[in-house]
């Protein structure tokens, strides 16, 4: 592709957030006491937030489920044409029912709604059309209308379900402050298993320390850094500056690539094979931050280092995954 074909392709994507963008803005600027309410009833319910829509809505309604559920809000997709074949009876009066629909004439999640208002309970409707079946038949109207679609044939779905999610991200993140759900809460309904357990800690909580952690002077003959290595087993070793600060890492790889290009190790002292200035992670990092660094960098160890460049501790990729507990055949 040509560089003027790329400038086009940079141009037209941009236009596409930037649309897409400013219809967030503009919604952003209708939100009124309706929502309010919305978010009143759905804080005095003592049943389920029960979410229905077709096609693109359908699976905004599924993420916007996906998200209540995962922060304190009990909730359920219910599929329209599924709930016509049985599924309507997981509606009970005590539920709010939300209806997502841009247009608010979609057939059959409107063939519903009597069906919905026999059950007894409240309908909310996220449209974009104040006219519509959808709209005529709802307790509460959320309007969540955009200008046009940034598909450029303005037909497939674009700024409206972008807009639709980003509005059950603003009711997810009030109702988490309305019910006062907390880190600890979220964590609870994300366990994962031992792993999630680890991956929720900071590294400061599984790190090395101490003695546990290989490191070696600056001007130490590789002779004695490979024992030191050996003695821990962890595959590197710290190098430390005078005043104790990282200076450098040496690594099994490293070690490897001398080997093969013939370099006299024994002779040798650790400032010149170290890497200096290492990729490291700091105490208060959580742990699937420091996994992510080791994933996309393709290391298996971190040295950790507090804001004044102390060495602290030490971080293999076993700390985090549970030496003995994970194994990636899921056995």
């Amino acid at each position: 592709m040509a560089e003027q074909d790329h400038q086009a392709v940079i141009k037209e994507a941009v236009a596409v957030l930037e649309l897409e963008a400013e219809s967030i803005l503009a919604m952003s600027r209708r939100v009124d006491g309706r929502f309010a309410q919305l978010v009143d009833m759905i804080c005095d319910c003592t049943g389920r937030v029960i979410i229905g829509g077709i096609g693109k809505s359908g699976i905004i309604a599924r993420k916007i489920v996906a998200t209540l559920n995962s922060t304190g809000t009990r909730s359920l997709f219910l599929h329209p044409v599924e709930a016509m074949h049985g599924d309507l009876g997981m509606v009970c009066p005590e539920d709010v029912f939300l209806a997502l629909s841009a247009s608010g004439e979609t057939d059959e999640l409107n063939i519903l709604l009597p069906r919905i208002q026999v059950v007894g309970c409240p309908i909310i409707a996220f449209t974009g059309n104040g006219d519509s079946t959808l709209a005529r038949h709802s307790d509460l109207v959320i309007d969540v209308g955009v200008a046009r679609e940034a598909c450029s044939l303005g037909l497939a779905p674009t700024s409206s379900t972008t807009a639709m999610l980003a509005m059950g991200d603003a009711l997810a993140v009030v109702l988490v402050n309305r019910k006062h759900f907390k880190s600890d809460d979220f964590k609870r309904f994300h366990p994962g298993g031992a792993l999630g357990h680890r991956l929720a800690r900071n590294v400061r909580d599984i790190m090395l320390t101490g003695d546990a952690v290989p490191s070696v002077p600056c001007q130490t003959p590789m002779a004695d850094a490979l024992k030191e290595m050996n003695r821990h087993s962890l595959g590197v070793i710290l190098v430390m500056d005078g005043d104790g600060h990282l200076a450098g890492i040496i690594t099994d790889g490293d070690i490897r690539r001398a080997l093969a290009q013939n370099k006299p190790l024994n002779t040798m002292i650790v400032d010149q094979l170290m890497s200096g200035d290492p990729l490291h992670a700091h105490p208060e990092m959580p742990a699937y931050d420091a996994l992510n660094t080791m994933e996309r960098h393709q290391i298996t160890v971190l040295p950790i280092i507090d804001h004044d460049k102390n060495v602290t501790g030490i971080l293999h990729l076993h700390d985090i995954l549970g030496k003995g507990e994970f194994k990636f055949n899921g056995k």
